[in-house]
């Protein structure tokens, strides 16, 4: 049965990236380059992907973080401030790193310890991350609109057959398959996924359910971070107060869609990035942009976000504690 459900998600991400397939052909008659589509949908995929990534290991633990949005807003800005200080912009991403992975660590102490409502605590961190936002922009910079990072500062893309790829889009990649590895092959993945199930059991076994669900929470929470900080210091080259614009909650259908499975994440992230990278194609390229709304264009990602949710919601089973904070007996 599992395996069955398995080969539907593939079946379904395949539709889903055939269907994108024929709209890029559709797109290349109408003087869009393929490979320009290809190099905006990876970028787009990327913050998707490790904020994708990060929640399946958490939820497979039985913790939930809807902050995500909240998440990828706060460190954006800190990536930037972070990069200005040190002259460097890949170390502004392992300050956008390091900040997600503290507030993860926060969100785990709260669910873990303080057996707090997890739904809760994350729609408060986005609550907290849209008024916060605007005042770190105002504070560090003295400007509530927008803030450009330095040419200098950017992190440099890799020159390869398949266009400019970011090296961070690489290691997202390469999270995928390690996070799919750890999960299935290694000890402690066979505890996460336990402890997801059956806490009671694993702690019986020995094993410290408290340490491994805020390590989850904590992992989860630091990619999403370099999520954030890599949206300024790799692609747009800016930072305003709406830079997330959703993605947050984009990953969180890409982590639904999955089932938790850190590879599906990655396709599904990959099929929603190119929706994206397809919006800012086609309000670009002159001939396109004056045949093509762009408006219309750029509803693609939210519309996909919304079927997929509505095709697959009531489809998938997740842990069994998920969102239950443990207390022991």
């Amino acid at each position: 049965m599992k395996a069955k459900g398995l080969w539907q998600r593939i079946g379904w991400l395949g539709l889903g990236v055939l269907a994108l397939g024929t709209l890029g052909y559709g797109l290349d008659r109408l003087g869009l380059e393929p490979l320009s589509l290809l190099e905006a949908g990876l970028l787009a995929m990327t913050p998707l992907a490790l904020a994708a990534i990060g929640e399946c290991v958490n939820e497979k633990a039985g913790v939930v973080n809807i902050g995500l949005e909240g998440i990828l807003l706060i460190c954006a800005l800190t990536g930037v401030w972070v990069a200005e200080q040190f002259g460097s912009g890949t170390v502004g991403l392992l300050g956008g790193l390091l900040a997600g992975g503290l507030i993860g660590f926060i969100l785990g102490l709260l669910s873990v310890y303080g057996h707090a409502d997890q739904i809760i605590a994350g729609i408060g961190l986005n609550l907290f991350a849209l008024g916060f936002t605007p005042y770190l922009l105002m504070s560090l910079w003295a400007f509530p609109g927008i803030h450009i990072v330095p040419r200098e500062l950017m992190v440099p893309r890799w020159i390869t057959p398949l266009g400019q790829i970011s090296p961070v889009t690489l290691l997202t990649i390469l999270l995928a398959f390690l996070a799919h590895t750890m999960l299935h092959h290694t000890v402690l993945g066979f505890r996460i996924q336990a402890v997801g199930e059956r806490p009671e059991a694993v702690d019986v076994a020995g094993v410290r359910v408290d340490r491994l669900r805020l390590l989850t929470s904590t992992l989860g929470g630091a990619l999403c971070g370099l999520g954030g900080a890599f949206m300024p210091l790799a692609w747009f080259g800016g930072v305003v107060k709406e830079i997330s614009a959703g993605r947050g909650f984009i990953a969180l259908a890409c982590v639904v869609f999955a089932g938790l499975e850190p590879l599906l994440a990655l396709g599904a992230a990959f099929l929603f990035g190119l929706t994206e990278g397809i919006a800012y194609a086609v309000a670009i390229t002159p001939g396109v942009k004056e045949r093509i709304p762009f408006y219309f264009v750029n509803m693609l990602p939210y519309l996909t976000t919304l079927l997929v949710v509505a095709l697959v919601i009531g489809r998938r089973r997740f842990p069994r504690t998920i969102g239950q904070p443990y207390r022991r007996e």
